[in-house]
């Protein structure tokens, strides 16, 4: 299985970013029952689970993203999704997809994302 993450870049705070993370070299019926996470890692700070979609298809999310960002996928076109509203100085991070299967987990390569004040 391959993640290639983007979307990421500079923004102002109370901006928006919209992640993508596509994945390949995955059966459509696997990824479909996977759990689904984005995590991130800002300088100096240990990493960390933003959002996740179970396989029976409930959200969690971060306390301080709550209300504020919102993970999906599109099965069709093996896709997951972060976006990002009202975006925060303490925001900025690096991002990585996660795609967890019934064997292992997989990572993305991370997309930087810099929200500035």
């Amino acid at each position: 299985v391959q993640l290639q993450a983007s979307g990421g870049g500079s923004v102002q705070a109370g901006g928006s970013l919209k992640l993508s993370c596509a994945a390949s070299r995955i059966i459509l019926s696997e990824f479909s029952s996977s759990r689904m996470g984005w995590y991130r890692q800002a300088p100096g700070k240990q990493r960390e689970l933003v959002a996740e979609l179970t396989s029976g298809g409930s959200t969690n999310y971060e306390d301080s993203v709550k209300g504020r960002f919102t993970i999906s996928k599109y099965n069709a076109r093996k896709m997951v999704y972060l976006q990002m509203n009202r975006l925060q100085p303490e925001d900025t991070a690096v991002y990585y997809c996660n795609v967890e299967t019934s064997t292992r987990d997989y990572w993305g390569q991370g997309t930087l994302v810099t929200v500035s004040s």
